[in-house]
């Protein structure tokens, strides 16, 4: 699985380690990945998703190492709030290499291993930034929208092979670095969360995550939405104090 190294990613990792899956953790950095797997039992592969040579070697060590069954697509992010008539193509060009690119490359190199196993899951996560744009919200939209059509496509296109394909859209999470990387300071990542009772944790997706690609592989659980209750939309979020 990709975004190992934080976030839900690493939450992740844990929850499905812990449920007894053999789990290989994919992210760029390398030392909280080794970090993780000494914890967890993970086997660590430091990877680009988005660097096509990256994702050959990552391919080469999986298989060598007995292969996979389900393929969890969590690597991704949001670059920047600014509105379209000030977008910075640096931005852009970012989340879509990391949330598009990213995730068809990783899905079309394990789609063969996938088939072979006759019963292969795919699962990627995306946002509900791709169900509802928003003022600010451009570029994550426009990438995240492109996510999800992509899901929806290859549902479509790889059921005949027994692969299921199931995208989870969490809506507020509160996790370490999701806000500051996409707003550079603390001070404006601490505003996001601001006033909101219980947001979502990396773990409560987590633990989604785990029981979607647990079920019977007969279950296709195609989309699920998950947000705290304070927030009832994009456009309600319930602040308090």
């Amino acid at each position: 699985m990709t975004g190992a190294s934080s976030g839900i990613g690493e939450a992740t990792v844990r929850a499905l380690a812990s449920g007894g899956w053999t789990v290989f953790a994919v992210a760029r950095r390398a030392d909280r990945l080794e970090a993780l797997a000494a914890e967890t039992g993970a086997t660590a592969i430091p990877a680009d998703i988005s660097a096509d040579d990256d994702v050959s070697r990552l391919l080469s060590r999986v298989t060598e190492a007995g292969g996979i069954d389900t393929l969890v697509n969590i690597a991704g992010g949001a670059r920047g709030a600014d509105r379209i008539a000030d977008a910075s193509t640096e931005d852009w060009d970012w989340m879509y290499r990391v949330n598009v690119l990213g995730t068809m490359k990783l899905t079309r190199s394990f789609l063969p291993m996938l088939r072979a196993h006759g019963e292969g899951t795919v699962l990627n996560l995306t946002s509900t930034a791709g169900l509802a744009a928003y003022e600010g919200g451009g570029g994550y939209n426009a990438a995240k929208y492109a996510q999800r059509a992509m899901t929806e496509a290859l549902r479509l296109e790889e059921a005949e092979h027994n692969i299921r394909v199931i995208e989870v859209a969490p809506g507020l999470v509160h996790t370490e670095e999701f806000a500051l990387n996409r707003l550079g300071n603390r001070q404006a990542a601490d505003k996001v969360y601001q006033g909101v009772e219980k947001p979502l944790t990396a773990g409560d997706v987590a633990d989604v995550v785990r029981y979607a690609v647990s079920a019977p592989h007969h279950v296709n659980l195609d989309q699920i939405v998950i947000r705290p209750v304070a927030q009832a939309s994009n456009y309600k979020l319930i602040r308090k104090g």
